[in-house]
């Protein structure tokens, strides 16, 4: 789950109207021919404010440990230096990281038309719980819901609603668990049924910068090497990076240093073994810049084009780097 960088952290929470709504809180508009392809763009419903506080949870049995944040909505503890992490935690990020990986192929094979993100996220919260984890967005910060969905020209933090999908849809799934007090965080992009050429050349891009990335860490290795290399790749292929969101640190805290950016930046830092963080570029067919929307989560293009992400939880190795969420 992506981080607000640029943005103020007060307007891109980490994650995703009125409590009574029944409809979808979004609706979709038919607009002119796009110059970037054939899909439904996501508008708000209303420009009203919302308080996605006061929406229902999902029920998570008293058995199930809960991160300290899970109670009141709170936020993660951040401290100020990057935390490094034993074998014995290693162990249990990469637990954690292979559950989420394991809800994720759920969550694709659930990518259909016709099914709400809402039943997504039902069939998932439950697919968590079954495990013995805790969902991580759920009320992390007031997210209402147990895992992202974003659509279309939706950047990230879409909250799971009434809206079935559509064929020709793109949707990011974004999973994050909590097990034996370790989070591991992983998404990736589905097409549902028959998606354009341009919105498959997108997700394509946006998988490859992801691997590229990857491909790159190792100790010594500087952070902002990871923002060189994806912004090479996505701007040969005509596309743009969000620099308004983020990766991040993880393990036992949901969110904690250090930031990963993805577009070009000169921020200091070296990668050395024991680290944990999460790589989760966004790329977008025109503009990268995001508008808010009224229910302060969910982030859009500005301009309607379609954005792609994928992500993976690493962790930095004495000789490289190893996937914990692959």
């Amino acid at each position: 789950m992506v981080m607000g960088s640029t943005l103020s952290r007060s307007i891109v929470r980490q994650f995703h109207s009125h409590p009574c709504r029944q409809s979808p809180r979004h609706s979709a508009i038919k607009s002119p021919p796009s110059p970037w392809g054939t899909f439904q763009r996501i508008v708000p419903s209303s420009l009203q404010s919302i308080d996605v506080r006061a929406f229902p949870r999902r029920p998570v049995p008293s058995t199930i440990p809960k991160p300290p944040y899970a109670a009141q909505g709170l936020s993660s503890e951040w401290a100020s230096t990057v935390p490094y992490h034993t074998p014995q935690d290693i162990t249990k990020a990469r637990a954690a990281g292979q559950l989420a990986r394991d809800i994720l192929r759920q969550a694709q094979a659930l990518c259909h038309e016709g099914v709400t993100t809402d039943e997504i996220d039902q069939v998932l919260h439950e697919a968590i719980l079954a495990n013995g984890a805790y969902p991580s967005p759920l009320n992390y910060m007031g997210f209402p819901k147990s895992v992202c969905t974003s659509v279309n020209n939706i950047i990230a933090h879409g909250i799971p609603d009434k809206r079935p999908l559509l064929n020709g849809d793109m949707i990011n799934v974004d999973v994050t668990v909590f097990l034996d007090g370790y989070h591991g965080d992983t998404s990736a992009t589905f097409l549902v049924g028959d998606v354009d050429q341009q919105g498959r050349d997108l997700v394509a891009c946006t998988k490859e910068t992801l691997d590229k990335a990857i491909s790159i860490c190792g100790p010594k290795v500087p952070l902002s090497e990871i923002g060189r290399v994806i912004t090479d790749l996505a701007t040969k292929n005509g596309y743009s990076v969000s620099e308004e969101l983020s990766g991040h640190g993880i393990g036992r805290e949901f969110h904690c240093l250090p930031l990963i950016y993805h577009h070009l930046n000169d921020e200091e830092g070296l990668m050395a073994p024991g680290m944990i963080f999460t790589i989760e570029p966004i790329l977008c067919q025109g503009l990268s810049m995001g508008v808010m929307w009224p229910d302060e989560w969910t982030i859009s293009t500005v301009d309607g084009g379609r954005s792609a992400q994928f992500e993976h939880t690493v962790v930095i190795t004495d000789d490289g780097v190893d996937v914990l969420t692959a």
